[in-house]
């Protein structure tokens, strides 16, 4: 029987979702671990997604819709499906990717058993458009450390940020500053989760992620999946452009001069600074952050470069406007 506050609230932020979703809805509501609500916040869709969502509500009752009146970003609308959330524990799902029928009893189990634990979750599998397996997501991270710094050290690596969709803690999470409304922001907050505590990986293909031309990575990160039906293959060393990637996650960022790189390694110093760490934990923490900082000098006086130009554009278009 539906309980009024179950075990795990799952998050879906979703925006002209309709060509997915109801593949990943299913996925959701067809787990062998059914204690949990759904809550989904539509960013102001312009497809079918509301009426899909609206029609999935009718017949589920955990399901919550709600209907943003405008599009308010994608940091936004994921920090908005917490807020409304009432579990124990904390999933974020997105609205094209899929998980194995028992992704969450699994995530459960192990967070039941044990509580030095905060974050579960799974290997990752890639997925094309049709659901058909591309390749295994190899990247593994030392993020079950018993020491902070450790695994603080090992998300500063670049990754996928894939944990973000593992089954979370909400206690963990209320300790923390949500996702915030700048590039990386998602990477953040898991470094933030990481310092509070250790995460596991299930050792299992469980969370399959959907690759397609529609999704933010493809469109931020052009050089990081470079994908081909008989020969898939993906890279991690091309950087996307963090400006575009801050005004996904916050749409008032759009025309501000933003200094993106500076950003990241500022909320990367808050989160040792702002952290509960001893001093000895938080000085190899800023080391970590020092070494991650050199050989990106280009980055910051690029970041310099476009600030420029876009303050000497408006200060044309002013003047054009005075004219």
């Amino acid at each position: 029987m539906y309980k009024s506050r179950p075990q795990l609230s799952i998050g879906l932020p979703v925006y002209n979702g309709e060509k997915f979703l109801q593949a990943s809805l299913d996925a959701l509501l067809n787990q062998t671990f059914s204690d949990f609500e759904l809550i989904i916040s539509d960013n102001a869709s312009t497809d079918n997604t509301e009426e899909i969502c609206r029609n999935y509500a009718a017949e589920d009752q955990r399901i919550r819709y709600y209907r943003n009146s405008s599009n308010i970003g994608c940091a936004c609308n994921f920090n908005r499906v917490f807020k409304l959330s009432n579990g124990e524990y904390f999933k974020w799902a997105a609205y094209d990717d899929l998980h194995a029928p028992d992704f969450l009893s699994k995530c459960i189990q192990v967070l039941e058993e044990n509580p030095n634990y905060i974050l579960c979750h799974s290997h990752t599998s890639f997925i094309d458009h049709q659901g058909e397996f591309l390749q295994h997501y190899d990247i593994k991270l030392n993020t079950n450390s018993e020491k902070p710094q450790v695994r603080f050290d090992e998300l500063l690596t670049k990754h996928l940020c894939y944990q973000m969709y593992g089954v979370i803690r909400q206690s963990a999470l209320k300790k923390i500053p949500l996702m915030g409304g700048y590039g990386n922001a998602d990477g953040i907050l898991l470094l933030r989760l990481s310092i509070i505590g250790q995460f596991y990986e299930i050792p299992e293909h469980l969370f399959f992620a959907r690759i397609h031309p529609q999704q933010s990575l493809s469109m931020f990160f052009p050089h990081y999946l470079s994908f081909t039906h008989k020969n898939p293959q993906y890279s991690l060393d091309m950087l996307p452009d963090f400006y575009e990637y801050s005004v996904w996650f916050d749409s008032a960022n759009k025309g501000k001069i933003l200094f993106p790189h500076w950003r990241i390694f500022k909320e990367y110093l808050l989160s040792i600074n702002q952290s509960q760490l001893n001093l000895y934990e938080q000085l190899l923490c800023y080391f970590s952050v020092a070494k991650k900082l050199a050989g990106t000098e280009s980055l910051l006086i690029k970041d310099l470069w476009l600030a420029a130009k876009m303050l000497k554009l408006q200060k044309l278009a002013t003047k054009d406007a005075l004219s």
